[in-house]
């Protein structure tokens, strides 16, 4: 595999972060309010379309394993994450709908709309959100799957981040939802569109990991259990970069608990 350097060096440029919403924490509760209380609308299925034939065509996507994924009862997605287009890419080979989170600066002006539609519900990101727990545990006390970034938001280096962020492990001790790792590659240069780049990406879905519900967990134990959730995308990706664009993962056991 090459060095960070080298693969920074081919991918686009994208804009710096920000991690501060000035929007006071009040501004987003109509949103959470909608995520607990209302199915995706027609939205979500015309968009999965769009982005789904881009995926198909375009970055001739295929997915490993998709049968991992539950289908029924609640499900926490975590995957790596690189691209904007990886919400879609995790949805696109799944019957069931994903809600997702998104950074609070995406709900404004028509794109604000779309996600609202679309079931998105916003973290504010650099500060303390209950309100993201609270409504991703609601949904998910519903029965439905909700993606999650243990990164906690896009690489720009086009590598993994060296460790998770907490959050994933409390959300999946709070909720007793199994955890699908997911593998995604490739997607680090769909920046690289503008240069009329698309590249083969690849999305491989783990084994479902349980964990015994811990109504309290200690940030220590959240991080512990982050850790070990990001190990295994870390375990997927490594095969899935591996074997290349042609091979196959290499067969996976069923669902473990922990």
């Amino acid at each position: 595999m090459r060095g960070g350097g080298a693969i920074s060096a081919e991918l686009a440029e994208i804009k710096e972060q920000v991690y501060a919403d000035p929007r006071p924490k009040e501004y987003f509760d109509r949103f959470h309010e909608r995520a607990r209380t209302h199915e995706p609308s027609f939205v979500y299925e015309l968009v999965r379309l769009v982005t789904s034939v881009y995926a198909y065509v375009l970055l001739r996507a295929r997915a490993l394993d998709v049968a991992n994924v539950p289908e029924r009862g609640a499900v926490i997605l975590a995957a790596n994450h690189f691209s904007f287009m990886d919400h879609f890419l995790l949805g696109s080979y799944l019957r069931r709908k994903v809600r997702f989170m998104a950074k609070s600066q995406l709900f404004k002006g028509a794109m604000g709309w779309v996600f609202v539609q679309g079931g998105v519900f916003p973290v504010r990101r650099g500060a303390r959100d209950e309100e993201t727990f609270i409504t991703a545990e609601a949904i998910l006390g519903g029965g439905v799957v909700v993606a999650m970034y243990p990164e906690g938001g896009r690489s720009r280096t086009g590598e993994l981040q060296p460790r998770a962020r907490p959050g994933v492990g409390r959300l999946a001790l709070e909720s007793g939802a199994p955890v699908v790792p997911v593998a995604i590659v490739g997607s680090s240069k769909i920046r690289n569109w503008k240069r009329l780049r698309f590249p083969a990406v690849s999305i491989a879905y783990g084994a479902p990991i349980r964990f015994a519900v811990e109504p309290e967990p200690s940030r220590e134990r959240q991080q512990e259990v982050a850790d070990a959730i990001f190990d295994e995308i870390k375990t997927l990706y490594a095969e899935l970069n591996r074997r290349g664009r042609h091979g196959a993962t290499a067969p996976l056991a069923g669902a473990r608990d922990q």
